[in-house]
């Protein structure tokens, strides 16, 4: 059974999700069609691509995955098909194939478009239409080329500077929690077990270990966790802290090391 999943910008309220989904049940009822999120900000190519980056390798092998943001075609603007993992990712040309697989070996292609074909809502159409070519095994170079002049966008990756790593928030998750662009890697690499502070937005909130857990914490106390996706979190303990602290994606999340060993990170790594 064919697998398309939807990202957009669109909102749930919005007719565009039911008649895409109808346009493919047209064409075959039998596709398992998966909303991965409709709550993208509007244009915001870098959320979407974090959205679908960390949840495309649940899905099996031939998936087709539509990312329906910053997606009105036009004659300035080219529109993509990612093939990575066994899966494929159409998209407009806006930022996604560095900002889904940052210096990652991909396969990009530009699906050909005649100008009569261009206008105001004609990508869902070519979406719909690339996907359907994908899963009825056509030849991707018989509608599509290998393509190199992409549009560039790295994703934002944190400074570091001897004992400082200045990152920032890159996402805010339905639960209100402040995902940032630390990584496991990167705190280890620089911390090398030093004792640390995690200073959230200003040197008024201070985090001063990594839990395990958001419940190694009493309710409403601030808490630092790796999430799933191996990325540092900030959260309260049953609370929303991007409500209570302000924190707003590119919030700054600094954490400064010191020369002394993390006795709590010895005990929680068992080192």
């Amino acid at each position: 059974m064919a697998v398309i999943t939807l990202t957009s910008d669109w909102r749930n309220s919005d007719y565009y999700i039911g008649s895409v989904k109808g346009k493919i049940l047209k064409r075959d009822q039998a596709v398992n069609i998966i909303d991965i999120s409709h709550q993208v900000t509007a244009y915001n190519s870098m959320q979407a691509s974090f959205v679908v980056k960390n949840c495309y390798k649940e899905y099996p092998d031939g998936t087709i995955h539509i990312l329906a943001v910053n997606s009105i075609l036009s004659s300035k603007r080219s529109l993509l098909i990612i093939e990575k993992d066994n899966q494929y990712f159409i998209c407009s040309d806006s930022g996604f194939p560095d900002l889904l697989f940052p210096e990652e070996e991909k396969k990009v292609y530009c699906i050909r478009i005649k100008n009569s074909e261009i206008n105001t809502f004609s990508s869902f159409d070519i979406f719909i239409d690339t996907a359907f070519k994908i899963i009825e095994n056509h030849t991707i170079s018989d509608f599509a080329e290998p393509f190199s002049d992409y549009v560039h966008q790295k994703p934002l990756l944190p400074t570091i500077d001897n004992n400082l790593i200045n990152g920032s928030v890159i996402y805010i998750d339905s639960y209100y929690n402040a995902i940032t662009n630390i990584n496991r890697e990167t705190f280890d690499r620089v911390g090398k077990g030093k004792a640390f502070e995690i200073f959230v937005q200003s040197n008024h909130y201070i985090i001063d270990r990594i839990s395990k857990s958001y419940s190694d914490v009493i309710t409403g106390e601030l808490v630092a966790v790796f999430n799933y996706s191996g990325l540092l979190e900030i959260a309260v303990a049953n609370g929303p802290v991007a409500e209570l602290l302000n924190l707003r994606v590119n919030s700054a999340i600094r954490i400064k090391f010191s020369n002394k060993k993390d006795e709590n990170k010895l005990q929680l790594t068992g080192e």
